[in-house]
């Protein structure tokens, strides 16, 4: 269900009871070298000024600065007005419980609203977390302490893997609040997460972060789309909120403006989009996160998830 607040509208996020914006801030651009610190603050608290409630981040992000940027934005009072995600890597307790505590430091908050396994990108990801000893046991405890209120997860390699991870949890007699998956107008056509996850999530009241409606650029530069259609088409999706990436202020009030002028889109236009970008989309190649390995960055980092031996993602 959706409804207004100010200019932007707000969903409710699945069983949580959440009111988030559409449009969330993603946290990776935050933290790009070549965006000050002082333009990195300006830019979330504009975000937050004009509507932007949901704030993303991840412990990895540009070596743990895209938190502390984030940590340093939300004081004088703007830590009250944000629901705050957060995404940890390590698999096995010990590393998870370590990096929640860095997290907390760095986001200088108590608790963080939203805690994410990240980048669950091997089909056997879900059994090392859910195993004796793993990861969830640190995040449980963490969230009987009060450091975190809801768990989730997040990837972007395939759907299969989610519904695996899905499936694993339901084993382990355990149901997570959230889960980030890559909905845009290429997904629909390609190992499609918006077939064959997206209507397990909703049917299971499970609330949905949709991320990369540009693709990591990717889709843009096929040139079949426009920013302002890869937006809408991903707001108009049985989604709870779309987190984008804004590495400028342009970049942000072009969010801003789809989101305060947004109608869902209708079949037919919808057919007519997805239609456009039916080709380009056939064989992956924009989107290099399910076909290829470069954003599978604990792959190249292993010790990030506290594990010795790994699958590969596909």
């Amino acid at each position: 269900m959706t409804e207004s607040r100010g200019e932007i509208p707000y969903r409710t996020l699945g069983s949580t009871g959440e009111k988030v914006s559409i449009v969330g801030l993603g946290g990776y651009h935050i933290g790009i070298p070549n965006l000050s610190e002082q333009e990195s603050i300006k830019l979330i608290r504009t975000a937050i000024d004009n509507g932007i409630n949901f704030m993303d981040n991840c412990w990895d992000y540009n070596d743990g600065i895209s938190e502390i940027r984030m940590g340093k934005a939300l004081q004088d009072g703007y830590r009250d007005k944000v629901f705050l995600m957060s995404k940890i890597d390590g698999q096995n307790k010990k590393t998870a419980e370590q990096q929640i505590q860095q997290s907390l430091e760095r986001l200088q908050t108590d608790c963080i609203d939203l805690l994410k396994f990240h980048e669950i990108v091997r089909i056997d990801d879900g059994y090392r977390i859910f195993r004796k000893g793993g990861a969830i046991e640190a995040v449980l405890e963490a969230r009987e302490a009060g450091k975190i209120r809801y768990i989730g997860f997040s990837g972007h390699k395939s759907p299969q893997i989610h519904l695996k991870t899905l499936e694993i949890a339901s084993k382990h007699n355990f149901v997570f609040d959230t889960v980030m998956l890559p909905l845009n107008v290429m997904d629909a056509h390609f190992e499609s997460f918006e077939k064959n996850v997206l209507p397990v999530l909703n049917e299971q009241n499970i609330g949905v972060i949709s991320f990369k409606p540009f693709g990591f650029g990717h889709i843009l530069r096929s040139k079949t789309v426009s920013p302002e259609e890869c937006l809408r088409y991903a707001m108009s999706l049985p989604v709870d909120v779309v987190v984008t990436g804004c590495e400028s202020l342009p970049i942000l009030e072009q969010a801003l403006r789809v989101a305060r002028n947004f109608s869902p889109m209708n079949e037919a236009e919808c057919t007519t989009l997805l239609a456009k970008t039916e080709k380009a989309a056939e064989n992956g190649r924009y989107e290099p996160y399910k076909t290829t390995m470069f954003y599978d960055m604990t792959i190249f980092n292993p010790h990030w998830l506290g594990v010795i031996t790994l699958t590969s993602p596909k």
